[in-house]
């Protein structure tokens, strides 16, 4: 689609035509949908022609190798210059500049095969597919022209897993100027989809245990009703329903801005999360810092304890103690925003260090 009302940046280098490859899930919106998206804005300012191709796909596991093959017949090079990729599997596209921001692996077949969360059988049918599927990735990782990881997590499973080095790059917002800091208020703040992967239950649990009046607000869209009903459930059964505020639905920008810059905090305790999460660099742009757990995954890149914010074990009693920790000291609160506002600087999150990456 064109975008002739984009202002074209004066310091565009020649311009090249470029494809964003990744899979999605459909009618879904989240980070792996806004990478793609933001990254082709940015690089329309700066001049480039761009297309975005995202496919279906899903992670069930029979039919993983017919959508590798799939993405691995697709034509890109008579009609661009070069291919950005993003999520599995779109990294088996073929193109002489294959550009790969490799955002997670298929974790079932990786780093989740020996927990619950497998999803298949370890028999030898699912161990063949194991290994087909990583020999196939690593190969198609391996011709890539750059690659690069969302974080260094990712980068470092792409080291274990696949034998490669990727740089890692990590994926600014679209709009960082947007988000404001006001008065620190008594609720802490979670904006993200309501998933039990990113245990919106444990900021309930924790609630229930606290001994100040602090409040919670869980908003996001969620895939699963039965979660959010459980989570208001167990808010009131609790006791906490008065305090605790669960909206399923699409956040809009104006409506998030406003939710942080009132914040007392932000809170973001995914099980081990591919990258920082937008929510964490989010709550950073309001001055905003975030609480997390030991096991969060990437966002521990981000949130140094003390430092960006309050990191505890992943269990509520040890989320209400930092809770009430902050209610009861807004200075700690305003000092650990401020330092994770400064965290952004310090590893260089921004668009133009992304498009110099990418484009090299």
């Amino acid at each position: 689609m064109p975008h002739a009302d984009v202002p074209v940046r004066a310091d565009t280098p020649a311009s090249e035509r470029v494809a964003l490859v990744s899979s999605c899930v459909p009618l879904i919106a989240g980070g792996a949908r806004f990478i793609v998206e933001w990254t082709e804005a940015q690089l329309r300012e700066r001049g480039h022609r761009v297309e975005s191709f995202f496919v279906p796909t899903t992670d069930e596991p029979e039919f993983l190798l017919d959508q590798m093959a799939a993405f691995r017949l697709m034509d890109f090079q008579r009609q661009f210059d070069r291919v950005i990729t993003f999520r599995p599997p779109a990294h088996l596209v073929r193109h002489p500049r294959k550009v790969c921001w490799f955002i997670h692996h298929v974790r079932i077949l990786y780093d989740l095969w020996d927990s619950p969360y497998r999803g298949l059988p370890d028999t030898a049918r699912g161990r063949a597919l194991r290994v087909s599927i990583r020999a196939a990735d690593t190969a198609a990782l391996a011709e890539a022209h750059r690659l690069f990881a969302n974080s260094q997590v990712v980068a470092e499973r792409v080291l274990q897993f696949n034998g490669l080095s990727a740089e890692v790059l990590y994926p600014p917002l679209q709009s960082p100027g947007i988000f404001r800091s006001g008065p620190y208020g008594d609720a802490i703040v979670s904006v993200c989809r309501i998933e039990r992967h990113k245990r919106q239950h444990l900021l309930v649990e924790a609630l229930a245990r606290t001994r100040t009046p602090v409040r919670l607000v869980l908003c996001g869209r969620a895939s699963d009703p039965a979660y959010v009903a459980e989570l208001k459930s167990l808010a009131l059964a609790a006791g906490v329903g008065d305090r605790c505020m669960v909206e399923d639905r699409w956040i809009p920008e104006e409506e998030k801005v406003r939710l942080l810059a009132g914040a007392l905090a932000s809170a973001y305790v995914p099980l081990d999360e591919d990258s920082y999460g937008y929510p964490t660099l989010e709550a950073a742009q309001a001055g905003r810092c975030t609480l997390t757990c030991l096991d969060s995954g990437g966002t521990l890149e981000f949130v140094r304890d003390r430092r960006e914010g309050l990191i505890t074990l992943p269990t509520p009693d040890a989320l209400a103690a930092a809770f009430d920790e902050l209610y009861a000291d807004r200075e700690l609160a305003r000092r650990l925003g401020e330092g994770a506002a400064a965290r952004v600087a310090e590893l260089g999150i921004s668009w133009d260090r992304v498009v110099e990456r990418l484009m090299s």
